[in-house]
């Protein structure tokens, strides 16, 4: 090999944005990610590409046509591959020293405790749908102490929420407790994305089927998903920089090009957000009846 890998060299366009100790710092932490799909991809080759150099990656599915579209690591060469085996061979063709353990069961409570030992921070993109496994994770995390982080792509733009320790958790954030499935998607949906920035331009709305579990998606939503993420991810990893915790969240949307910032004190316990969770759950309601009477 004419040019063997070298970690200074391949990551020095780094410098600059970060000092040669910062990415020395970076080249020793571990991140955890839960689901290796649309955002869990392209988290993963983002954060291998900043430097990061240790990773735990969790997911049980496979590679399939439907992914095509957002999905990082779907490509012909790899339908029916292990979706988590595909990113570490991904990750590891960026830097050869990176050390990835594969979950190939995803993440559940027998490997829950495996999956996050010393890891620096956890990254969330387990799919919508995966209501007690998220859970159950960021549980864990606000257990050991572990920052974490969600982005959900929502049309053509992410929005973001950070949990950090000793700060609002997940659960006090969400309020999910023991509610029903439906219950627990409209509260994701209210919370992780309050501004609502994408909504308006949803031009098929029979495309979100909750019943179904499915909903459509982008991946320049995934790959802004990613860019926020990572970024979070540095600040956090480096200590440095103003990170925003939940009750704070953010969301940008480059279709209509705006920026929200927002603040729910209490979270799903915000008067403003028990509105629009009662009004998302009475529409919902409706039209899961229509559909009903339909068949």
């Amino acid at each position: 090999m004419t040019n063997p890998f070298r970690y200074e060299q391949a990551f020095s366009r780094n410098i600059g944005w970060v000092t040669p100790s910062e990415q020395q710092t970076l080249r020793g932490k571990r991140v955890a990610i839960a689901g290796g799909g649309g955002v869990g991809g392209v988290h993963m080759l983002t954060l291998a590409r900043l430097g990061v150099a240790q990773f735990h990656i969790a997911d049980f599915d496979t590679f399939d046509l439907v992914n095509f579209n957002r999905q990082v690591g779907a490509m012909m060469s790899t339908v029916g591959q292990p979706k988590a085996e595909v990113l570490a061979r991904m990750a590891k063709d960026i830097n050869p020293e990176i050390d990835v353990k594969i979950f190939s069961e995803g993440v559940n409570p027998d490997n829950l405790g495996q999956f996050l030992d010393g890891v620096d921070l956890y990254v969330d993109a387990l799919d919508f749908f995966a209501f007690d496994a998220r859970q159950q994770t960021f549980a864990a995390c606000a257990r050991l102490g572990i920052p974490a982080t969600t982005a959900a792509p929502l049309g053509m733009g992410a929005a973001l929420l950070n949990f950090l320790p000793g700060q609002m958790t997940f659960e006090q954030y969400f309020q999910w407790g023991d509610l029903p499935e439906l219950d627990k998607a409209i509260r994701f949906v209210v919370g992780l994305a309050p501004a609502g920035l994408h909504r308006p331009y949803l031009v098929l709305p029979d495309a979100v089927n909750f019943a179904e579990r499915r909903g459509p998606s982008t991946f320049m939503a995934c790959q802004l998903c990613a860019g926020i993420v990572a970024t979070e991810a540095l600040k956090i990893l480096l200590g440095r920089g103003k990170v925003l915790a939940a009750p704070h969240g953010m969301q940008f949307d480059a279709y209509r090009n705006k920026l929200a910032h927002t603040w729910r004190p209490g979270g799903n316990g915000n008067p403003l957000h028990r509105l629009m969770i009662a009004v998302a759950k009475r529409q919902m309601t409706r039209e899961l009846a229509a559909k009903a009477t339909k068949a």
